[in-house]
């Protein structure tokens, strides 16, 4: 796993140059590289983090939500210090579910 800071739309041209270099990501790819890379991963290539290893990667988050996204510096300091800032986006899921899977009717998108 690694920390992607930005939405997955600004990794568009990187997902081009690689399908440009090693062809096309199929989803027997992904498959492959979810049991080597996730499942096989060892304890080399993991950290078990301190107070300040979560904190410096919680920080990383300032330029894209604050800056890119207009999020508040509030916003982000209840995501640290305050327990109900995700017991509330846990309770906003399956609503969200919802009207995503209503969005995806509506304009014809297909999952999967």
């Amino acid at each position: 796993m690694t920390v992607l800071t930005d939405g997955m739309e600004l990794y568009n041209s990187r997902l081009a140059e690689l399908n440009d270099t090693h062809g096309r990501f199929t989803e027997m790819d992904a498959h492959l590289v979810y049991g080597k890379d996730v499942i096989g991963a060892s304890t080399d290539y993991m950290a078990e983090l301190d107070y300040y290893g979560k904190k410096r990667i919680h920080n990383l988050k300032y330029f894209t939500w604050v800056e890119q996204q207009g999020k508040t510096y509030d916003e982000i300091q209840a995501q640290w210090y305050e327990d109900s800032y995700w017991r509330d986006i846990r309770q906003s899921v399956e609503p969200l579910d919802s009207l995503i899977t209503e969005f995806n009717r509506m304009s014809g998108a297909t999952l999967g």
